[in-house]
């Protein structure tokens, strides 16, 4: 979008992010929020939404010239609502003569001041925008696993420069589920106040790199390890660059451990994940009373308890955080991270975990993160492996993959996981997010699991097999979407 020349009160098209532009009018922001540094902005008010945003300047469009054009290439209820909300506000304008309804909470007829509500802040990488939803809708409170977390849902407006750790507002339910609810880490960067702990990350994959990454910047001091150094260039690379940044290196994961507070690992397997703990130079070796060790790892409920009670036989603490996500997710600090085992290492962690994803759930006992961890994991390879079984079918059927995609994103499946996903495979872009092979292992965890609980587990056992074709075609350290390449050869 061009770059426009606006005041307060002009009405606008903005758009945020990868959302379509909405309909918002140019307000006065809150004297205690400040601008972001580096951006040249406007403070906008979504209509039809209690949304409001900061929008660069050249994601903004004048309204009225642009009007047929938005209408037209934006379909919907919700954006209809927007837009007869923009109408109704013009006809309550003109009929006032021009001048606007003081809507801001300044004050009434009587000069009182009147209450303001706490301004809905949409950030640029949130993912949940009300904008894109029904206004009428609500969330459900009631259920400790449904929360959106935005700076909206503390309980009074929040200066942007407020540490975000003043911010935290933890829910606790009958479920004993618990959740710290804060703005998305990504888009408040550095209004985080890193623990003054010592943080110590075993594993640079796919997603340490990620999360070593956000924890830098926002300020940790951090000492990182990797298995695979001496065995693979790219990850020798991995801890150079993280060393230029501020990180530390250690020799092995016991020193590590003796030298950090807090030590996270997240590798690949259950087998990787002993490994790690109990081999030479092991995690194990290195705890002391006191010490905390946080297991990031996808593994089973088993393995977690062993490492929870060797750890805990030698004084240490242990929490297990498994993390709901991909390289990108992980990359961008947007991971989901649920939690379970001590408590107190779960909240020495907050300031970590905000750095490193947008959410995290405490879910009580040893065991139960992975078990849920497992359970999303099944579902999301169970549906990767339908949505490749459809693309097929409708290339054997004489349909257009294309259009096969094109319909499924108006429908109630449209997610960025699909689109992202389906655009790869079409374009034949298999590179990994996450590893085919690690969900495959999910699977088949799940699988295991199901069993132990007597549970049938049937979809996931099917997609189970099409995954172990994919391996047996050498897709193994392709995306999860070359499962795709089973359903072909």
């Amino acid at each position: 979008m061009a770059t426009v020349h606006l005041r307060i009160g002009d009405l606008v098209w903005g758009k945020l992010g990868r959302y379509p532009p909405w309909p918002g009018k140019v307000v006065s922001p809150p004297k205690d929020l400040k601008k972001p540094r580096g951006k040249k902005c406007h403070f906008v008010k979504f209509f039809g939404t209690e949304d409001h945003a900061w929008i660069k300047v050249e994601q903004l469009k004048p309204y009225h010239p642009h009007k047929e054009e938005m209408i037209k290439i934006n379909k919907g209820k919700r954006f209809q609502q927007a837009v007869d909300a923009v109408e109704d506000f013009l006809k309550k304008k003109e009929k006032q003569g021009g001048k606007e309804q003081n809507s801001e909470g300044k004050g009434d007829s009587k000069g009182k001041k009147t209450p303001t509500k706490p301004l809905k802040i949409l950030e640029e990488d949130d993912e949940d925008l009300s904008a894109l939803k029904d206004p009428s809708e609500k969330p459900v409170r009631d259920d400790p696993h449904f929360h959106h977390f935005l700076l909206s849902q503390t309980e009074k407006p929040a200066s942007s420069m407020e540490p975000i750790s003043k911010r935290l507002k933890v829910v606790e339910e009958d479920t004993r589920s618990t959740s710290i609810q804060a703005a998305d880490s990504t888009a408040i960067n550095g209004s985080i106040t890193p623990t003054d702990k010592r943080i110590g990350f075993l594993g640079l994959g796919l997603m340490g790199s990620g999360i070593v990454s956000n924890l830098l910047k926002m300020g940790h001091v951090v000492t990182v390890w990797n298995r695979t150094v001496e065995k693979v260039p790219q990850d020798n690379q991995h801890c150079d660059l993280f060393i230029q940044e501020g990180a530390r290196l250690g020799r092995t994961p016991a020193e590590v451990v003796s030298m950090c507070d807090i030590t996270f690992s997240c590798v690949s397997d259950p087998k990787a994940a002993r490994d790690l703990v109990l081999g030479p130079s092991g995690v194990l070796q290195g705890i002391r009373p006191g010490k905390c060790y946080v297991e990031m790892s996808t593994v089973d409920p088993e393995t977690i308890t062993e490492l929870s009670q060797v750890i805990s036989s030698r004084g240490g603490r242990f929490l297990e955080a498994p993390v709901a996500g991909s390289q990108q997710v992980s990359n961008e600090g947007m991971l989901v991270i649920l939690a379970a085992g001590d408590r107190t290492v779960y909240e020495d962690c907050s300031s970590c975990f905000q750095a490193m994803g947008k959410t995290s759930f405490f879910l009580g006992e040893v065991g139960n993160a992975a078990r849920m961890m497992l359970i999303l994991n099944m579902v999301q390879g169970s549906f990767m492996a339908t949505i490749a079984e459809g693309l097929t079918l409708a290339q054997a059927t004489g349909q257009s993959q294309h259009t096969f995609l094109d319909i499924l994103s108006q429908g109630q499946m449209a997610s960025t996981f699909v689109d992202q996903k389906c655009q790869n495979i079409l374009q034949g872009n298999f590179k990994p997010d996450y590893y085919l092979k690690h969900i495959q292992k999910d699977l088949r965890l799940a699988i295991s699991m199901g069993d132990t609980a007597n549970h049938p587990t049937p979809m996931a056992a099917a997609a189970n097999e099409v995954y172990k074709r994919a391996k047996a075609l050498d897709q193994s350290d392709n995306d999860m979407s070359a499962v795709y390449r089973a359903y072909i050869h």
